[in-house]
C-alpha cells in the first residue's frame, strides 16, 4: 500500500502565511483597541489613496499620537503592508480586537469548572482531577469559542453579537469569506496565536499546587502560617521537609508528593537519624502498595492519604497510623505527638 505524498497548494500556503505574519506582529508591536480603531479609520476615510498615500498616513499617526519610547515594531507592521495584502492586514487588525473577547468567553467556561471544586476536600482524587482539568478547560473552550466563531463568520451569520456588533461583524465575515475563496484557513492560523494568549492567561491564573493546597489546610486547622517552612533537615541534609513547623512544643515534618516514587526511601532513611517528633508523608496514594505503605509505618512514618484511596483498599484501614487526608487536623496532631 502506497501513501500518496501530502502536497500544500503554494497559493494557500502563501496567504497564510502573511496572515500569521500580520497577526504576529500586531501583538508584537502591543497596539491598544484605540490605536487599532484609529489604523481601522485611517483606511476608510482615505480609500481614495494609493498604498504609498495610506502607508505615509499611518507612518505620520504613529510619529505624532504614539507616545512610546519604542515604536519600531508599530513601524515594521506597516511596512509589510503591500497593495496585495491590504485586506488580509486589515482582517488581523479586526480579529484582535475580538481575541479578548473570546479570552474571556473561555476563561468564563474555567470559570465554571473551578466551581466543581467548591464541595471538595482539597487532597482528594476528585479535586486532584477536577484542579487539572480547570487548565485543561480553558485551552478547550479556547479552540471550540475559535471554531464556533470562525464558523459563523464563514456562512455569514452575524447576528451572534449585540446589535451594535453588527456592522463590524458583517464586514468582518465578508473580508473572511473572501480571503478564504483564496485559501486562507483563518480559524486554524488565527489558533496558532489565539492559543499562545490561552497559555499565558492559564499561566498567569493557575491552580494551587498540591503543596500549596496542603499548606492552605495546616493553615485552615490552625497551624501558624508564619511558622511554617520548607527546611532541610539538621541532620540529613539530602532531604527536604516540604513542611516544617512547631505546634505544642513539638516538631512535625512533612514530604508532600502526589505520587511517592521511590523519594520515600530517602524520607525513611531520614526518619532513622532526625531529631524532629512527628514525621508525615502525605500523598494522594494512587501508587502506593501495601508493602511500601507498611514500610513507611514500620520506620515511625504517619501516612495521610485521598479518602478515595483509604476506603478503597482495606489493607490500608487495617494499617495502624494511614489516615485519610480530610482527617488530618490540631487534634490528631497531637495525639500523633504522644
Amino acid at each position: 500500500m502506497k501513501v500518496q505524498k501530502l502536497q500544500i497548494d503554494k497559493k494557500s500556503f502563501d496567504i497564510n502565511l502573511v496572515f500569521y505574519n500580520f497577526l504576529k506582529k500586531i501583538t508584537q508591536a502591543k497596539l491598544t483597541d484605540k490605536q487599532i480603531n484609529d489604523f481601522l479609520e485611517i483606511n476608510l476615510s482615505n480609500k481614495a489613496l494609493d498604498i504609498d498615500g495610506l502607508k505615509e498616513l499611518l507612518f505620520d499617526y504613529i510619529e505624532n499620537n504614539i507616545n512610546r519610547q519604542d515604536v519600531s515594531s508599530i513601524f515594521d507592521l506597516v511596512t509589510e503592508i503591500d497593495k496585495k495584502n491590504l485586506s488580509i492586514f486589515l482582517f488581523a487588525l479586526k480579529l484582535h480586537l475580538v481575541k479578548d473577547l473570546l479570552l474571556q468567553e473561555a476563561k468564563i467556561a474555567r470559570s465554571i469548572k473551578t466551581n466543581e471544586l467548591a464541595e471538595l476536600h482539597q487532597l482528594s482524587l476528585a479535586y486532584d482531577r477536577i484542579s487539572t482539568q480547570v487548565a485543561y478547560s480553558t485551552r478547550i473552550s479556547g479552540a471550540l469559542f475559535s471554531l464556533l466563531f470562525f464558523e459563523k463568520l464563514e456562512s455569514g451569520q452575524t447576528n451572534f453579537m449585540s446589535e451594535d456588533a453588527g456592522v463590524f461583524l458583517k464586514d468582518l465575515s465578508e473580508i473572511c469569506i473572501n480571503l478564504s475563496k483564496k485559501g486562507l484557513e483563518a480559524n486554524q492560523i488565527f489558533l496558532l496565536l489565539f492559543a499562545e494568549s490561552v497559555n499565558q492567561s492559564i499561566t498567569s491564573s493557575a491552580g494551587s499546587s498540591y503543596e500549596d493546597r496542603i499548606r492552605s489546610i495546616l493553615i485552615g486547622i490552625g497551624i501558624d502560617k508564619d511558622s511554617i517552612k520548607k527546611t532541610h533537615d539538621d541532620k540529613d541534609s539530602s532531604t527536604e521537609f516540604d513542611f516544617f513547623f512547631t505546634y505544642g512544643n513539638k516538631t512535625y515534618g512533612i514530604s508532600a508528593k502526589r505520587t511517592l516514587r521511590e523519594r520515600y526511601k530517602q524520607f525513611i532513611k531520614t526518619v532513622q537519624m532526625s531529631n524532629v517528633d512527628v514525621m508525615l508523608e502525605i500523598t494522594l496514594g494512587t501508587d502506593l502498595r501495601e508493602n511500601i505503605a507498611r514500610s513507611i509505618r514500620n520506620h515511625g512514618v504517619y501516612l495521610f492519604v485521598a479518602d478515595e484511596v483509604y476506603e478503597s483498599k482495606k489493607y490500608l484501614q487495617e494499617i495502624e497510623g494511614v489516615f485519610r487526608a480530610s482527617q488530618l487536623s490540631k487534634e490528631l496532631l497531637s495525639q500523633l505527638a504522644k
